[in-house]
């Protein structure tokens, strides 16, 4: 065996003593620092020094933002099995406090077709709109306008929407132009699937006849 080219000396009780206290000391120091790292780093943009002293700014609460989603698609049947859609270019859960199993989304430029008896269809559009996905209810506000495939055109600020039932009402002004000519109402119903079409309140029509 070879001769160790320098002597281990056994270290003494102070040596070791010492050694301790400073890994015990380092345990304890890391750990520190690093939370002190973390800390200053989380915080730094609120900390402001100035002549020397440091000022400390809670920031606002941060509330947790309404789920949102951009052009959604609802399908469904109405109570004949007969299919309707309801788009829009931005859904967002409504705020507030809401039954159980209610789940009504704000809409933004919502768009409603709906399949009439006879195969026919009604679009419906607005700028703002209510669904109520539970009970199949639209509420259209602001620039209201109604197709029906027939040619007959109306526009409102308003209108109730039962998809369920496929029907629809207003009672706000309308102006509606088609075939038949303009009628200017109070208001509007459309019923029997849209089978029947009722102008509300005070009404002016200006009829055209077909010549022969």
């Amino acid at each position: 065996m070879l001769t160790p080219s320098r002597a281990r000396v056994a270290p003494s009780a102070r040596s070791m003593a010492r050694r301790h206290s400073f890994v015990q000391a380092v345990k304890y120091l890391l750990p520190g620092a690093a939370l002190l790292l973390i800390a200053l780093i989380l915080f730094w943009q609120d900390i402001e020094g100035k002549d020397g002293r440091l000022s400390f700014r809670r920031s606002a609460g941060v509330a947790p933002a309404a789920l949102q989603v951009t052009s959604p698609l609802y399908q469904g049947r109405d109570d004949l099995n007969r299919p309707y859609t309801v788009t829009a270019t931005l859904a967002q859960q409504a705020d507030g406090r809401l039954d159980p199993g209610q789940e009504v989304i704000n809409l933004t430029a919502p768009r409603a077709d709906i399949t009439l008896n006879d195969g026919a269809w009604i679009l419906l559009e607005s700028r703002d709109g209510v669904y109520d996905r539970g009970r199949n209810m639209l509420d259209l506000a602001g620039d209201v306008t109604v197709y029906h495939d027939n040619g007959t055109l109306f526009r409102s600020d308003t209108a109730h929407v039962d998809l369920t039932a496929g029907t629809a009402q207003g009672d706000r002004p309308t102006a509606a132009q088609g075939p038949f000519g303009i009628i200017n109402s109070e208001g509007f119903e459309i019923q029997e699937r849209g089978a029947v079409v009722v102008f509300t309140g005070r009404a002016h029509a200006v009829l055209e006849g077909t010549q022969r």
